[in-house]
């Protein structure tokens, strides 16, 4: 026997790191000392910063992929991976600085990997990250016919002295919602069961409440909130930000909130993307539960003092961010996330 025969084939892993050599040196910035194919990836942090803090995450696409299978459109989970992992970091300040990527399947297929990196390329190019390694692993028996799986690993930068850590969070400071562009990267198990599972639905049915096929829905991508930041960042108008991702707004919030404070958010001051109200009523979803589950439409939450409000509101209106809106305030209590009016 030989390896081709027990089902890795190294000439489709050489050709397909031949594919996206391309897809990563276009992301290279001035800081990458390295190429693609180096046993590890060099980049020179520069005399720009006065007391630099590195900023690091790691994170998966999740059941999402299975959408991608399903569907065979592999082009957009590489862009979701990037933005969930640049939102990670951002909360905390931080711009990123590089990016690697681990792509695992049981029989390697070169084409469907360039999708796949060629969506993470595009992300990283459009968050000014650069792809400076990573690793494609073929792993026969270990993974279904036709699927994968991805995780991504990011580093960022932040002045030490505008770290956002939310600790600076008191009553009565407000709290702004930024829409999201679907269900992101969370909540797929759910929503996979009820449209699969419980409606029976194709992934390219046509859902006429959605005004597009499911699989348009689902993998809508999950969104960057790192060029509507930027100038608030420099502002220093940001005292905290969440990134709501899997657990929702319930338990996501609470993470930025010191100890004594409390958020309270009033539901009815947006209007969720009708796929949520589309789940939540084909699945008999309990209201509670899909503030856990879901990101319910807000996909980042800008906490700032109440005078700044107006300023930040408008500062992301020149962004292009056109329906964030005061949706919560911070209030005495224990930190966790309080439903009602204001």
């Amino acid at each position: 026997m030989d390896y081709r025969q027990s089902g890795v084939d190294i000439d489709a892993g050489n050709e397909t790191v031949r594919r996206i050599k391309g897809f990563a040196k276009s992301t290279f910035t001035p800081g990458v000392l390295s190429a693609i194919g180096s046993f590890g990836g060099l980049f020179r942090l520069g005399t720009d910063y006065r007391d630099p803090v590195l900023v690091s995450s790691a994170d998966g696409v999740g059941t999402k992929l299975k959408l991608a299978f399903l569907s065979g459109r592999h082009g957009t989970v590489g862009q979701d991976l990037v933005n969930h992992c640049v939102n990670d970091i951002l909360v905390q300040g931080a711009v990123p600085l590089f990016f690697l990527d681990y792509l695992a399947t049981g029989k390697l297929s070169p084409d469907v990997a360039a999708q796949v990196i060629e969506g993470v390329s595009i992300a990283c190019r459009e968050n000014g990250c650069a792809l400076i390694g990573g690793e494609t692993a073929e792993m026969p028996g270990f993974y279904h016919a036709g699927e994968y799986d991805m995780a991504g690993f990011i580093v960022g930068v932040v002045e030490r002295d505008r770290l956002i850590t939310g600790e600076r969070l008191r009553p009565g400071d407000a709290l702004i919602g930024l829409r999201s562009s679907g269900l992101h990267t969370n909540g797929y198990s759910l929503a996979r069961a009820i449209v699969f599972d419980h409606l029976g639905l194709d992934v390219n049915a046509e859902v006429a409440e959605l005004g597009c096929t499911v699989a348009d829905e689902l993998l809508r991508v999950h969104r960057s909130y790192l060029p509507l930041m930027r100038p608030l960042l420099d502002a220093g108008l940001v005292k905290g930000l969440a990134h709501i991702t899997g657990g929702g707004i319930t338990e996501n919030l609470p993470r930025i909130l010191p100890p004594g404070v409390a958020a309270r958010i009033d539901t009815s001051a947006w209007t969720p993307n009708a796929v949520f109200r589309f789940l939540q009523r084909a699945g008999s979803v309990p209201e509670d539960d899909c503030y856990r589950s879901f990101n319910m439409g807000i996909g980042m939450i800008v906490g700032c003092a109440a005078d700044d409000a107006d300023r930040v509101l408008a500062m992301l209106q020149g962004a292009g961010e056109t329906r964030a809106a005061v949706i919560g305030t911070i209030v005495p209590g224990e930190p966790g996330v309080l439903y009602g009016s204001l």
